[in-house]
């Protein structure tokens, strides 16, 4: 009898010389080539995800301070799932089994309804397609609100880019956001700032030694209505993520001090997201799903 796989079926998708694999647990994105080149750092059919590589962060993604919140005058409390900082970290779908709608040979389409719990007792559905197109993955998800009741609501994607074969700290990073979120030593905000000069990468510049485990919010959007993070390898090669206006927050993260020590500065975490850590605390870009209503993202990822 063969072993399972700990992230379920795995769900392969070609088109020309790239290839993607997504995952039952947690519809995450495994890996993704382009010719012999990875555009991110994946993981292995028989391993977990060493720092949530690839995940679907839903309904909320980052933390929530002590996993406590106020919605619509009752307090709610979630388990503690990243218990050094006493947080609630990245949603409640990353371990949890997607059902496959539908799949061709470039694109699935998979989708999940996480049921209440008694800290996030709504209820919603979500659906996911990640589709490979000439120009790069793109993935894009809704989520309904299929409950009585209005749901707190926010969503976000952990992708780590590759740097290729040469190391992180000699690429250059571009990133298209002007302000930045100060966090404390828990990693939750304490406000919102100017640009620093350490995490200016407007202009596009060496990585070095910076570590970032940070929030950036004014998303700059180019002419097609995208904002960008760009990563250029020593090889010349740029691994990239973009988000469109339905998202508009990057958490950027070099791995430092992830537990995973085989993890740390090995890529890129390049986060589009819908709000920033504690929006179930502070209300920031906090969505409110009415019953009924649906809101979906947008967001893709590429070897340029």
């Amino acid at each position: 009898m063969s072993t399972p796989s700990p992230s379920g079926r795995q769900f392969e998708i070609r088109l020309g010389d790239a290839a993607a694999v997504v995952t039952e647990v947690g519809a995450s994105l495994r890996s993704y080539r382009v010719g012999d080149r990875d555009v991110i750092v994946g993981f292995g059919a028989d391993e977990l995800p060493p720092a949530s590589n690839g995940a679907v962060l839903l309904p909320w993604p980052n933390r929530i301070r002590d996993g406590e919140y106020t919605w619509d005058g009752e307090d709610l409390h979630l388990p503690l799932t990243e218990p050094e900082r006493s947080t609630a970290i990245h949603g409640l779908v990353c371990w949890q089994r997607w059902g496959v709608v539908e799949q061709s040979a470039s694109a699935v389409v998979l989708a999940v309804e996480p049921p209440a719990t008694p800290g996030y007792p709504f209820q919603i559905s979500a659906r996911i397609r990640y589709a490979l197109l000439d120009h790069g993955l793109t993935v894009e998800v809704t989520t309904r609100n299929i409950g009585a009741v209005d749901a707190p609501y926010g969503v976000g994607f952990h992708p780590w880019l590759s740097p290729g074969a040469g190391s992180l700290d000699d690429c250059e990073l571009q990133l298209d956001a002007t302000a930045w979120i100060p966090t404390d030593d828990r990693l939750l905000p304490t406000g919102i700032a100017d640009l620093p000069d350490e995490f200016d990468f407007r202009a596009g510049r060496r990585l070095g030694r910076t570590a970032l485990d940070d929030a950036f919010v004014g998303a700059t959007f180019d002419d097609e209505g995208l904002s960008w993070l760009r990563l250029r390898g020593t090889d010349g090669r740029t691994a990239a993520v973009w988000m469109d206006g339905s998202l508009t927050c990057w958490q950027v993260c070099t791995g430092d001090e992830v537990a995973a020590v085989a993890a740390q500065r090995t890529g890129l975490a390049a986060e589009p997201m819908t709000c920033v850590a504690d929006a179930f605390r502070t209300g920031d870009r906090l969505i409110r799903l009415h019953p009924g209503d649906e809101q979906t993202v947008r967001w893709g990822l590429g070897l340029y």
